[in-house]
């Protein structure tokens, strides 16, 4: 099962077409779930929702009256729906701008059309070192924190089919920033070992062959 990243997926619902809130007929703004979850404490299930955010909406008019008397709280809630999903719930909100915080507009849509550009360009470069077979550039796409996550991935599947052995040390030491990224990393050592017939120390961590029965760095004898 492929599992989608956040990017991708804001990518994907910033295509759809907005739902229209059931109450209001207005067209739903898509929200960025908040990191701390809050209502049941059990979390959304996804990153992404469409809320009406409409103040003249006859379902969050009605919320303050109703939590009023049923909750004695000053709140209210808004209609929301998950992407891709047709039914309709609700959120509760204590003050009308309640959420509005996490609202994503026209900037988070260039945002998200910047990165795809950067990607675009990303890919494009890995493409010709690739032909090239230019290994040591890949390696340096890889372990650049500003190249897109997405390029990032591609290159380690690169490196893991193109590069030396040179290439594992640094690929060992580097901190990535994604568990996708990480495992993407790991299968291209995995590849590396493999294809060099080498293998890493148990007890000084160097990188070896794997047919060794000594240690060449530390001379402790192998299994």
């Amino acid at each position: 099962m492929a599992f989608e990243t956040k990017e991708e997926l804001l990518d994907r619902y910033i295509q759809m077409d907005k739902p229209v809130c059931p109450h209001c007929k207005k067209e739903m703004v898509l929200w960025e779930v908040p990191p701390i979850n809050f209502s049941d404490g059990l979390g959304w299930g996804t990153p992404y929702l469409f809320v009406c955010f409409n103040d003249d909406c006859p379902s969050y008019q009605k919320g303050w009256d109703h939590l009023k008397d049923t909750m004695e709280a000053p709140a209210s809630y808004r209609c929301i729906n998950e992407p891709g999903q047709k039914n309709f719930e609700y959120m509760p909100v204590f003050s009308p701008v309640g959420g509005t915080g996490s609202k994503l507009d026209d900037q988070a849509v260039i945002r998200q059309n910047e990165l795809k550009e950067k990607t675009k360009q990303a890919f494009s470069i890995l493409t010709d070192y690739y032909i090239s077979k230019d290994w040591d550039e890949i390696l340096k796409m890889l372990l650049d924190p500003v190249v897109p996550n997405r390029a990032r991935l591609k290159a380690a599947e690169m490196v893991g089919e193109l590069g030396g052995v040179e290439a594992i040390e640094p690929l060992i030491n580097h901190k990535f920033p994604t568990p996708v990224l990480e495992t993407g990393v790991k299968a291209a050592i995995d590849q590396l070992h493999e294809r060099h017939f080498t293998r890493e120390c148990p007890f000084c961590a160097e990188i070896i062959k794997k047919r060794a029965k000594i240690c060449k760095h530390c001379n402790r004898e192998l299994s």
